[in-house]
């Protein structure tokens, strides 16, 4: 552990495919609910991709009209996920006397892989159409990539800092482990961290898809995600946000907060090898895994799940499957795997905090979720000796203590896991 403050999860936020809140997400995740749809869009007719994982919920029906004009998109989820878990950690508004933690001692780290695109993309089609006047004076605030946290920040008065880590698909998940740190090393007492994303946008679907990294099951959009399953044949692109509220144990304890489970240690690590293939043998991986094991003072033998960062991409699913089995050992023939992007979809900047909450959740309520579509397992994942969780969910120990690690990797090599421990 880098420091002497323990780091506890106070408060739950999210807003996904399968879900508009905590609550319905995690019911969804429960029963198997896969969040892939054939979209409606016009523009998706002409290309070779026309599925994906949309919100339950529009953001737009939850916030205000000046709220939702005055955000991107990813912003807009990024606040009603954030709202929903700071008000299930306890606090009624915003820092300050009454509120429970000091402004100076309240940071947020809220990340997205992209920022602002549909603000960005929007905003130059309006120049081309209608020139420079016809440019809002909103469009650099909606569309920075450290839009969110700054937004979410001020929804909760946090002066401690505000921060947006920017890693591909595993920033969600370096979110919080930044967050986490900022708490051990004595900095802050309380950090709002968690992801966004919202790019759901035709220049997306064309980008992945002209690099083949999408799945083409058009005509079977809930069949689509698929991961360690043989058939597999890319990711199916989501969107919406997770927010976790972390706390010192210590602060957590003064003001009676209820604890879902503690954030026992993080472990990162870049694989150097290509901007958007992951490493084959999952070296940078492994030595996440491990990482992240030493920092929370475990070994293999503790590990009861594993939510999966298993994207249902050909080689990435493999690679994971190869490093799992490299720093498990035997253990991971019984450490319940879970994939829940084959339901929510990949979420991008934002996976990684979904994954997290799934994570916690999982230890929490001590059963874990199941990953739908796994037909036919990969040999490879068998060959590792995966201990794959399908169709329905799995109860965990009910007594003594539990540990659990979350897996996030991203283009560039970027390469999170979180650790976590029933609390």
């Amino acid at each position: 552990m880098a420091a002497g403050n323990r780091v506890v999860v106070t408060g739950l936020g999210a807003t996904t495919p399968v879900g508009g809140d905590t609550t319905a997400f995690w019911r969804s995740l429960l029963d198997g609910t896969v969040g892939v749809r054939a979209l409606p869009d016009a523009w998706a007719r002409e290309l070779p991709v026309r599925i994906a994982a949309v919100a339950a919920v529009e953001p737009q029906g939850v916030l205000t009209r000046v709220e939702a004009r005055r955000l991107d998109r990813t912003s807009q989820f990024a606040l009603v996920a954030a709202r929903e878990a700071w008000a299930d950690a306890g606090f009624g508004g915003p820092a300050g006397p009454g509120g429970g933690v000091e402004p100076r001692r309240l940071a947020t780290v809220v990340s997205s892989a992209v920022g602002g695109w549909h603000t960005l993309l929007g905003s130059w089609d309006a120049m081309v159409a209608g020139g420079a006047r016809a440019v809002s004076p909103l469009t650099i605030p909606k569309l920075m990539p450290n839009a969110a946290s700054a937004r979410v920040g001020m929804e909760v008065g946090a002066r401690g800092g505000s921060h947006a880590a920017v890693s591909a698909c595993a920033s969600g998940a370096e979110a919080i482990a930044w967050g986490c740190d900022l708490i051990r090393w004595g900095r802050a007492d309380v950090v709002v961290a968690g992801g966004c994303e919202a790019v759901i946008h035709p220049l997306a679907f064309a980008g992945f898809g002209n690099m083949l990294a999408m799945s083409r099951r058009n005509d079977e959009p809930a069949l689509a995600s698929r991961p360690f399953d043989a058939e597999r044949d890319g990711f199916v692109l989501g969107e919406g946000a997770g927010v976790l509220v972390l706390e010192s144990a210590a602060h957590a304890e003064r003001r009676g907060a209820r604890v879902y489970a503690e954030l026992a240690g993080h472990g990162g690590s870049a694989d150097s090898h290509h901007l958007a293939q992951p490493e084959p043998t999952g070296r940078g991986v492994v030595e996440a895994l491990t990482a992240a094991l030493a920092d929370a003072g475990a070994d293999a033998a503790d590990v009861v799940h594993v939510s999966a960062h298993a994207t249902s991409t050909p080689v990435g699913d493999r690679a994971e499957a190869l490093a799992l089995a490299a720093v498990l050992g035997r253990r991971v023939r019984h450490a319940g795997i879970a994939a829940t992007k084959s339901m929510t979809g990949h979420m991008l900047g934002a996976a990684g905090a979904v994954q997290a909450i799934a994570t916690v959740l999982a230890l929490h309520e001590r059963t874990a979720p199941p990953t739908v579509n796994l037909d036919t397992p990969d040999p490879a994942a068998l060959d590792a000796g995966l201990d794959l969780i399908r169709d329905k969910p799995r109860p965990l120990p009910l007594t003594g203590p539990l540990l659990a690690l979350s897996n996030s990797f991203g283009f560039g090599g970027h390469n999170v896991v979180l650790t976590f421990r029933t609390a």
